[in-house]
């Protein structure tokens, strides 16, 4: 027996740990109800395995669609405990991002991309909803609204640093004034159409 036959006979085991460490597989499904969240996948033809976890960065969560691919990791080559180190979805991956350039996205296309000259995009198909006790937009040049019908439930005030009024003060007062008359010297009447 030669040296390359000795050396293939003592490392076949090994060899064969090794190769049983990583796979590529195929998402089947998702389950997001677990501390950590763990998956059926397909990693073989022959071969799906149930309930491997799926390890995500800290402060990013996501539920892949079905039919997304991941990288699996066996530690030891052991196939009955996996561990899901990254996923992608070919379909629905943004693409032609320039160097440097960030993103988040749903099978759905709404996204938050990190542009190039600091420029944050978000992008929604239905609504965008921001839920907090004091929201602060701190824009140095101008604040632009580009839309048919601005509502707000609540009252709007001018100049709230330097005790401004509110439009339902502005508004009341405007229908309630009147001027002094020029010919008699007493006040007209009030607007004979209010705001």
């Amino acid at each position: 027996m030669s040296l390359f036959e000795t050396l293939d006979k003592y490392t076949e085991a090994m060899r064969g740990k090794i190769n049983l460490m990583l796979g590529h597989a195929v998402l089947n499904r998702i389950n997001d109800t677990t501390p950590v969240q763990t998956a059926q996948v397909a990693i073989l033809a022959d071969e799906t395995q149930d309930d491997v976890e799926r390890i995500q960065e800290y402060g990013f969560t996501s539920v892949p669609p079905a039919g997304s691919e991941a990288v699996v990791v066996f530690q030891g080559g052991n196939r009955d405990h996996g561990l899901i180190i990254a996923t992608d979805n070919r379909t629905f991956r943004l693409k032609n991002l320039a160097s440097g350039e960030v993103a988040l996205y749903t099978d759905e296309g709404d996204t938050i991309v990190f542009r190039r000259g600091n420029v944050i995009e978000i992008t929604a198909a239905a609504t965008v909803t921001i839920t907090a006790p004091l929201v602060t937009i701190a824009a140095s040049e101008k604040v632009r609204l580009e839309t048919p019908t601005l509502e707000v439930t609540g009252e709007i005030i001018d100049l709230t640093d330097a005790g401004g009024k509110t439009m339902s003060g502005m508004r009341g007062i405007y229908n309630t004034h009147t001027h002094p008359e020029n010919d008699s010297g007493g006040p007209t009447s009030p607007p004979n159409q209010g705001m």
